[in-house]
C-alpha cells in the first residue's frame, strides 16, 4: 500500500465530504429509545438512517457489486447493512465486520457560549456536537478505508459494515438483527469496532476490554405523602438517609472502594502490565481531560491503578434522582420517598445478571425502620475481555500505528459498555477484534461539548485500510 496516497485519498474525502455529511447527522435530535419513548413517532431515527445511507448509497457505487439496505424488524430500531463484496476470487467466504452505530446520548445541561447537543460547530480540530465522536464517524471511517483501497487496487475479503441505532440503550434490538441477518452477516474472522476511546490523540489506541454493567433503580419510600417536616422530623425517618445509608452497603463512602467481593475478578496478568505500559505513555497529567471543579484530585495518585479503576474495577455511580425537588422549590415538608438511579460498572468478566441479583439482595436486606424498599433493576450488560492477539494482526497494528500516528500503538481497557462485542465473542471464538475510537481528552461523549477530533478520525480509516490489507493477504 502507498501510504502518501492513502492520505491523500482520505483527507479531501473526509474535508469535501465526511465532515459535510456527519455535520447535518448532528443536527438530528435521534435519542436513543432509552431517551425517547417516542423516537418512531418523531422520526429522526429514521432521518439519520436515511441521511448515512445516501451519503453511502453514493459512495459506494464504485464499489463493484457494493449493496445498501436499512433493515426494519417491527417494533425495532433500523439497522443499516452494506456488503461489499471481495475483491480477489481466493477470500471465499472470509468475511471482515465493521460496526459502529448512529443513535444519540441525550441533549445534557452546561454546553459552552455558541455550542448545542444539535448545533453542530467546527472549531480547528474540533467537530463539536452530539453524536459526532460517539459514534456517528464509524460508517464514514470504515467506507473510507475501503474506498482508498478501491482507489489504489488492493484486493480485500468481503466486507460487512453494520451500524445499528440501540447501542446507548444497551443494544437490546440488536441481538434480533444478528439472528435475522446472520446468514448476511456469514463468519467474521475479523471484527472492526469504531465504537471507544483514546488515551490521547497522538497514538492508536487499541481496547483490549470493556466494563459491563448493571442499572436500577433503588426506591425507598416512608410515606404516602409528604408532611410538615417540623411536625415529623425526629419521627418519620428521611427517606433519603436510609437511600444513602443502603448506598453504604455496596460503597466505602471515603475511598469510593465498592465493598462487596462478589462485584470483583481476578485481573489478568496481562492486562496489569499492559495498565502499567499506558500509564507510562499518558504521563504526566493523565486525566486532566477531565472538567475538574476546584481543587477536585483524582482517587488515586497511581496511574496504573486508577486505569485499572476504570476498566477491570466495580465502581458505583448514581446517575438520577427522583423525589428531591429542586433547591428553589423544596418547601418545609419532609418527602415521602427517595428514588435513586444506580449505575455499577462491572470488571469485563463479571457475570452481570448475577451481579443485578446480588445488588437486589443487598439493599433490600433488612431495611432501616422497616422502610419500603425496593431495587428494580433495569437491565444488566456483560462485559468483554478480547482473547489473545495473532502474530499477523500485532505486525498490522504496529505497522499501521507508525504509518497513520508515527507512533506505537497503545493497549488500554475500557471503562464503557458495547454489548456487541460480547455478543460476537460468544458467537464467533475464533475472531479476532480491532477495537479503536475518537473519543480522547476533552472529547465528552454523553456530556456538554462533546466533539469528533477530525485529525484522529481520519487516521482511523487510514488503520482500518492497512488492517483490512494485511488481512486479505495473512493467508497469502
Amino acid at each position: 500500500m502507498d501510504v502518501v496516497r492513502l492520505r491523500n485519498f482520505i483527507e479531501p474525502l473526509w474535508e469535501d465530504s465526511v465532515i459535510p455529511s456527519l455535520t447535518e447527522y448532528i443536527r438530528i435530535p435521534n435519542k436513543s429509545p432509552a431517551f425517547d419513548a417516542d423516537w418512531v413517532a418523531h422520526g429522526y431515527m429514521e432521518d439519520a438512517a436515511n441521511l448515512m445511507a445516501r451519503w453511502a448509497r453514493e459512495h459506494i457505487a464504485v464499489l463493484p457489486g457494493a449493496t445498501l439496505e436499512i433493515v426494519r424488524l417491527p417494533g425495532r430500531t433500523p439497522v443499516i447493512f452494506i456488503e461489499v463484496p471481495a475483491t480477489a476470487s481466493d477470500t471465499g467466504t472470509d468475511t471482515v465486520l465493521l460496526y459502529g452505530h448512529l443513535d444519540k446520548q441525550p441533549e445534557m445541561k452546561g454546553w459552552s457560549e455558541g455550542l448545542g447537543p444539535w448545533t453542530p460547530v467546527r472549531r480547528g480540530d474540533n467537530l463539536y456536537g452530539r453524536g459526532g465522536a460517539d459514534d456517528g464517524y464509524a460508517m464514514y471511517g470504515a467506507l473510507s478505508a475501503l474506498l482508498a483501497l478501491r482507489d489504489q487496487k488492493i484486493p480485500h475479503a468481503r466486507a460487512v459494515v453494520l451500524i445499528e441505532a440501540c447501542e446507548e440503550s444497551g443494544s437490546y434490538d440488536l441481538p434480533f438483527y444478528v439472528d435475522h441477518l446472520a446468514p448476511r452477516i456469514g463468519k467474521p474472522s475479523l471484527v472492526i469496532c469504531l465504537d471507544s476511546g483514546c488515551g490521547d490523540y497522538e497514538h492508536l489506541w487499541l481496547t483490549t476490554s470493556l466494563r459491563g454493567v448493571g442499572i436500577g433503580n433503588l426506591m425507598v419510600n416512608v410515606l404516602t405523602e409528604g408532611v410538615h417536616s417540623g411536625d415529623a422530623s425526629g419521627v418519620v425517618p428521611s427517606s433519603f438517609r436510609i437511600a444513602r445509608s443502603l448506598l453504604s452497603r455496596l460503597e466505602d463512602e471515603k475511598t469510593g472502594a465498592v465493598l462487596p467481593p462478589a462485584f470483583y475478578v481476578e485481573i489478568p496478568p496481562e492486562r496489569l502490565r499492559q495498565a502499567r505500559e499506558a500509564a507510562k505513555v499518558l504521563e504526566p497529567g493523565p486525566f486532566d481531560r477531565f472538567p475538574w471543579a476546584g481543587g477536585t484530585k483524582p482517587m488515586a495518585t497511581d496511574t496504573a491503578e486508577l486505569i485499572l479503576n476504570r476498566t477491570w474495577r466495580p465502581q458505583l455511580a448514581v446517575t438520577g434522582v427522583d423525589g428531591l425537588p429542586a433547591p428553589r422549590d423544596g418547601g418545609a415538608v419532609l418527602l415521602p420517598y427517595t428514588t435513586l438511579k444506580l449505575s455499577m460498572r462491572l470488571p469485563p468478566t463479571a457475570d452481570a445478571e448475577a451481579a443485578m441479583t446480588e445488588m437486589a439482595s443487598i439493599l433490600e436486606a433488612n431495611p432501616p425502620y422497616g422502610a419500603e424498599v425496593k431495587f428494580k433493576g433495569d437491565r444488566g450488560s456483560r462485559g468483554w475481555n478480547a482473547p489473545g492477539i495473532a502474530p499477523w494482526l500485532e505486525s498490522s497494528l504496529a505497522s499501521a500505528a507508525q504509518n497513520s500516528f508515527g507512533r506505537k500503538h497503545v493497549y488500554m481497557g475500557e471503562g464503557g459498555s458495547i454489548p456487541f462485542m460480547w455478543m460476537l465473542g460468544e458467537k464467533f471464538p475464533d475472531t479476532q477484534f480491532v477495537i479503536t475510537g475518537v473519543l480522547g481528552p476533552r472529547s465528552n461523549a454523553h456530556g456538554p461539548d462533546e466533539f469528533l477530533h477530525i485529525p484522529t478520525g481520519k487516521r482511523i480509516a487510514q488503520v482500518i485500510a492497512q488492517v483490512v490489507v494485511d488481512h486479505y493477504s495473512r493467508a497469502k
